[in-house]
């Protein structure tokens, strides 16, 4: 069987091909932080009381002040109560004036909300104030808890029905219950449709780049996840400029939904992965696509090449089962998923906090896009000078040491907090793309997939723990900075457990990915020689 690297160097390891298919998988990653970016505004909340005009029936003249001072009650600070009114009355208004209302009662007859920052939110839409409120942190982890699913579905889920339909079926998911959350009648409506998005988002995300991933040859490998991690920031400060112009949330998911019907249109033209055709002894299918893309590159693939793809190959088992049975792949994964997750709960602890600039939500959410896309420029340079490991090594080594400063800071140095802060995030976002990168290089095709889905579960979880680790505050502000930053350096000094990857060939069997790592590929060339007439055997190395 030929060797999948020798046949992307013939078919071009970086041609129009793969540049094409590279940005068909990356534009989506551009939609998708739609969804996560959506969870802040749409659920964004300006306020609220409870609604009083029964009053305006004996005093139809009074101003809102008026009517506010005589129906609510008023906090300690002077502020008025926003979950509390006076119990209605059929007095006079002047009786009321002059007696005054002692008696307090819950919003009775509903809310009236700030609508001065949003037109409308589902927080106003479906009340999710007061004894509601804790509604809107379930809402966040029922869409945070269908990314994990859908990662742990759509991962082993790929090995055994291919990547492209791993990849196309979330598309189209996604694309008919983002329009469909837009149309929610009730809170419970929109979480179960949040819920399906969730999933397709977290399918599509842990294919898209293992598809492209395996087309591309190893000089140019990082880019798939490094450019697709890259268009998830820009997605966000589109986002926040999409929100920013227009403040219904409704009317927010049938635009974000648009984009998303085109791309489960054209996602049907995406091709198979011939390594995974191969890895399966799909032969057939697998020449048609490498002579396809042979063409669309315009260069020839050798007969020989071609007459070894007939020979037979042993198909290997996959999924859990197998990635645990090997001691060395076991090592790799629990190495590279505790890596993934520590940095992932590191990012959503500073995200969750780091948020405290006194700037207005808009420009918060962009800046956090921003400081994302030039992390990921400098990955795809940082991959190919210093190598996976010392890039893992280095990001979450130094991410987590600057983590760790932050408590030497006073706790009213708010500005030299928030700057750590930022920084230790941008080495965590940077560490992420190198993961995304990694993942993909340790291990053989045939559970290549089930790799990255499982540990792309894990980073889910770590995401869903961040907010209970940041509860740790309650006992002391130091404990969730010490938790976070402690795992993010366990996870750095881990990584010297891991092999170098950069620029060589995915593996495509166990046996390669356990012990081939630093054998050099061998060629003999028959040359003559000028003292005899036998023949010496040059070995040069690829």
């Amino acid at each position: 069987m030929a060797d999948f690297g020798e046949i992307l160097e013939a078919v071009g390891e970086f041609g129009l091909f793969q540049k094409l298919l590279l940005i068909g998988l990356s534009f989506p990653n551009t939609l998708l932080p739609f969804h996560l970016t959506s969870l802040i505004f749409n659920q964004g909340n300006g306020g609220q009381r409870c609604d009083t005009d029964w009053i305006l029936a004996a005093g139809p003249n009074l101003t809102l002040e008026e009517q506010l001072n005589l129906t609510i009650p008023r906090h300690q600070d002077g502020s008025f109560s926003t979950c509390h009114m006076f119990v209605p009355v059929d007095w006079d208004l002047s009786a009321i004036r002059g007696d005054g209302l002692n008696d307090t009662t819950t919003c009775i007859n509903g809310y009236v909300h700030d609508l001065s920052v949003f037109k409308t939110s589902i927080v106003s839409d479906f009340d999710l104030v007061c004894d509601k409120a804790n509604l809107v942190g379930l809402a966040q982890t029922v869409f945070m808890a269908g990314i994990l699913v859908g990662s742990l579905l759509f991962g082993p889920f790929a090995e055994s029905i291919g990547r492209q339909r791993a990849t196309q079926i979330p598309v189209v998911i996604m694309a008919i219950f983002t329009l469909v959350t837009g149309l929610s009648p009730n809170f419970y409506f929109y979480v179960v449709s949040q819920f399906i998005v969730g999933v397709s988002y977290g399918g599509f995300r842990v294919n898209c780049i293992v598809l492209a991933t395996e087309w591309i040859g190893k000089n140019r490998r990082a880019y798939a996840s490094c450019l697709t991690q890259m268009l998830g920031g820009l997605g966000q400060c589109i986002q926040a400029g999409i929100v920013y112009f227009i403040r219904d949330w409704k009317t927010a998911q049938f635009i974000m939904g648009g984009p998303i019907v085109f791309v489960s249109l054209y996602i049907w033209f995406i091709p198979e992965s011939a390594r995974w055709l191969l890895d399966r002894g799909k032969t057939e299918q697998a020449r048609k696509l490498i002579l396809k893309a042979a063409a669309i590159n315009k260069r020839t693939v050798p007969d020989r090449l071609l007459e070894k793809l007939k020979e037979e190959k042993k198909v290997e088992r996959g999924g859990i089962r197998a990635l645990l049975a090997s001691p060395v792949l076991r090592k790799y994964f629990f190495s590279i998923a505790f890596a993934w997750s520590a940095l992932n709960l590191a990012y959503y602890c500073l995200s969750l906090n780091v948020g405290k600039y006194g700037l207005n939500i808009f420009l918060t959410a962009f800046i956090f896009g921003a400081t994302e896309v030039p992390a990921h420029i400098l990955c795809i340079w940082l991959l190919e000078a210093a190598g996976r490991k010392a890039s893992l090594i280095s990001t979450l080594l130094v991410g987590g040491f600057i983590c760790l400063l932050t408590l030497a800071v006073p706790q009213g140095g708010a500005i030299a907090v928030t700057a750590l802060a930022t920084a230790g995030r941008f080495f965590m976002n940077w560490a992420g793309t190198v993961c995304n990168v990694y993942v993909q290089e340790l291990f053989p095709t045939s559970i290549r997939q089930t790799a990255t889905g499982l540990g792309s579960t894990a980073t889910r979880v770590a995401g869903m723990l961040a907010p209970v680790v940041n509860l740790l505050e309650v006992y002391h502000w130091t404990l969730p900075r010490l938790v976070y930053s402690s795992l993010a350096l366990m996870g750095g000094a881990l990584g010297f457990l891991l092999p170098e990857t950069r620029r060589t060939e995915l593996p495509d069997s166990t046996e390669e990915a356990e012990g081939k790592r630093n054998t050099k590929v061998m060629k003999t060339i028959e040359a003559p020689s000028m003292l005899d007439d036998s023949k010496t055997c040059i070995a040069t190395k690829l």
